[in-house]
């Protein structure tokens, strides 16, 4: 076996020994040590919004005539290279590390000085230039809110409104077809395909409503309060300048907090965020579920709708198909639930001017983005988009259903219209056929008032 080499690094605790190959110095190499708890690093949206935010800060640096430009532009290079993915390999720290996530901030510190040391012509300090103007306790809470932003903005909006597009499709294929409603999983008063596709796409509709506005909050910086909001150490001129960069560097908007001591103190918006993330995972748990039990049987269950079969779903039962991805869609929903219980824990727990939970918050946000806009895509693309309707079996069973009998309360009263549909449900008849026995009322009149498509409609129907 070959044996590992080893450099000599030191940091303010003194010497340790750094694999000869490894970009990072000494503080990164305590926290390998220190945390070794998950084996899960950090997630590549908050090292990409690391590299951004070091990218900008050294640009503003530069501007403010407090880093010699030469450092700054290799800096930059350095920090791009990281924010883009090249190095990701040099980021291991464990999500589980010290809670204002200075670990995870010296670790870019140091692999972004190296890198800028090798391309320039002046030795790089990872403290005095990579993080001139900053601590770490303004530069992860911006890096949480930069990486959630970009993770929202790239990744879940455009699958949100997918998954939208692809349910409204399938709404208008179905055009008018009526079928049973259900309340309390009991037989209910017809409604269109249409209408309950729709339901569902409001529903989204909503929750990427409410999405929106979080971010609203989400999108204020608060780089430039350095250790506890004070801006001790940073230019004036810093935090407004940072947002400004930044929102141009990463194409999305940004904006300076007018209360840095909130932003350390508090990570307030980043829990409103996840619980509309965990509102969403509501509604496609909903939508899920009902697919599950529309696609039941399928033949001892609803059998109202044919979702693509994508895998064998038994090993000993031949020929049976499941519906998987909603199952999965399920498990997702319930992942982000928790994970919002687990942010809105963590999003209490600091004392005075900072929070310390600052990479369980991040990590699990942007989990949770990355499931939700995951599984919104497989949902439309593998599920609804092919799904079928089986319009024998949806008419069938809107044939048999008493409670259209509701529509003849107006005419005959509650209790008359109750016995009409007891006994079509006791003799297993259509209540059409009851209701002309029973009701007194002509046939042409019945078969206006119990037209399952007029009472889609609502109000009173055959005058």
């Amino acid at each position: 076996m070959a044996t590992q080499r080893y450099r000599i690094e030191h940091d303010s605790m003194g010497e340790l020994q750094v694999p000869a190959d490894a970009l990072w110095g000494a503080q990164t190499q305590r926290a390998v040590q220190n945390f070794p708890v998950s084996g899960r690093p950090m997630p590549r949206g908050f090292i990409r919004a690391l590299g951004l935010v070091k990218a900008s800060a050294a640009s503003v640096n530069a501007e403010l005539g407090l880093l010699p430009k030469g450092v700054s532009r290799a800096i930059h290079a350095a920090a791009l290279q990281v924010a883009e993915g090249e190095h990701d390999a040099q980021f291991p720290i464990d999500i589980y590390q010290t809670g204002s996530g200075t670990s995870s901030n010296m670790n870019a510190n140091e692999v972004i000085a190296t890198l800028a040391t090798r391309a320039g012509r002046k030795a790089v300090h990872p403290n005095d230039h990579v993080n001139l103007g900053q601590s770490s306790n303004d530069v992860v809470p911006t890096a949480i809110r930069v990486s959630t932003q970009l993770a929202v903005v790239e990744d879940l909006l455009p699958a949100l409104k997918h998954l939208r597009k692809t349910i409204d499709g399938r709404a208008r294929a179905f055009g008018k077809v009526v079928k049973t409603g259900r309340t309390h999983l009991m037989d209910a008063m017809p409604l269109t395909f249409a209408q309950e596709f729709g339901a569902w796409s409001s529903q989204l509709a909503s929750a990427q409503a409410r999405i929106e506005d979080a971010l609203k909050r989400l999108r204020r910086l608060p780089i430039g309060g350095t250790a506890i909001g004070t801006g001790i150490n940073a230019d004036p001129r810093f935090g407004k300048a940072m947002a400004r960069t930044l929102s141009t560097l990463a194409k999305t908007k940004f904006e300076s907090a007018t209360d840095k001591f909130e932003g350390l103190a508090s990570q307030d918006d980043a829990v409103e965020l996840s619980g509309q993330l965990s509102a969403l995972a509501v509604a496609l748990m909903k939508i899920a579920n009902d697919l599950r039990w529309m696609n039941s049987g399928p033949l001892a269950g609803l059998g109202e709708v044919e979702l693509p079969a994508l895998q064998p779903g038994s090993s000993i039962m031949p020929g049976k198909v499941n519906p998987v991805v909603p199952e999965a869609t399920v498990m997702v929903c319930a992942q982000v639930m928790g994970h919002h219980t687990a942010i809105t824990i963590a999003g209490q727990t600091g004392n005075f001017q900072l929070n310390v939970t600052l990479p369980l918050i991040a990590s699990n946000l942007l989990d949770s983005i990355g499931l939700l806009a995951n599984v919104s895509r497989l949902l439309a693309d593998t599920t609804i988009a092919g799904m079928k309707v089986r319009r024998d079996t949806v008419a069938a069973a809107l044939d048999r259903n008493p409670i259209l009998v509701t529509a003849l309360n107006p005419i005959i009263g509650y209790e008359k219209a109750a016995a009409i549909a007891k006994r079509a449900y006791r003799e297993g008849r259509p209540v059409f056929d009851i209701a002309l026995e029973d009701s007194g009322l002509p046939a042409a009149r019945l078969k206006k008032l119990l037209d399952p498509a007029a009472l889609t409609r609502g109000g009173i129907q055959g005058g």
